[in-house]
């Protein structure tokens, strides 16, 4: 048996190389548009659930399962923004020098007939205290230009983190495990 067709509602290269590792490629890709502002007094957790539903509705379609993501990069109950400009993604690496931090990445899968499945990975995430100078180096690279917290694991970032518990691959952007459980459940055929 084939498995059902799959839209993955992200136009991010990271995600689709994740879940090149499971063995998937999208029939598509239909990257949803949707306000991405968190609400008044709203918990990460809640608002990276709901980013996550959010744009599997916003990409839906009625021959074919969603897939769709957020990752939030959480201080205590802040939600750190994505980095657009260096002087931001500054504010983030100095807050986060020295300290743990949670990095929750949400994952909604939406059939053709409606229904939502969800998961959500949780991560900690440790950085080193950083010096100027390494903050400095960082910003230079670019790397951060974009990115949830100002900073990428998956690049020169991940020599400043000295401790990780969690998922990886929920940093980078999609939680293979969380995601492969779904797909299964789902009825896609994933080794």
């Amino acid at each position: 048996m084939s498995s059902p067709k799959l839209i993955l509602a992200s136009a991010s290269p990271r995600r689709r190389e994740l879940i090149a590792r499971l063995g998937v490629t999208p029939d598509a890709i239909a990257p949803a548009d949707i306000d991405e502002t968190p609400r008044k007094a709203e918990l990460p957790r809640d608002y990276a659930k709901r980013m996550a539903r959010e744009k599997a509705e916003a990409a839906a379609a009625d021959d074919g399962f969603v897939l769709a993501g957020d990752t939030v990069v959480a201080a205590g109950r802040r939600i750190l923004p994505k980095a657009e400009d260096e002087a931001t993604a500054r504010q983030c690496l100095e807050l986060l020098s020295g300290r743990r931090h949670r990095v929750l990445s949400a994952i909604a899968l939406r059939a053709p007939d409606g229904t939502m499945r969800e998961r959500l990975s949780e991560t900690a995430v440790l950085f080193k205290r950083l010096s100027a100078e390494e903050i400095d180096a960082y910003l230079s690279s670019g790397e951060w230009d974009g990115k949830a917290g100002g900073y990428a694991i998956q690049g020169i970032a991940e020599g400043l983190i000295s401790r990780i518990q969690g998922s990886h691959s929920g940093v980078v952007g999609l939680p293979l495990y969380e995601t492969r459980a779904l797909l299964k459940a789902a009825g896609f055929d994933i080794a």
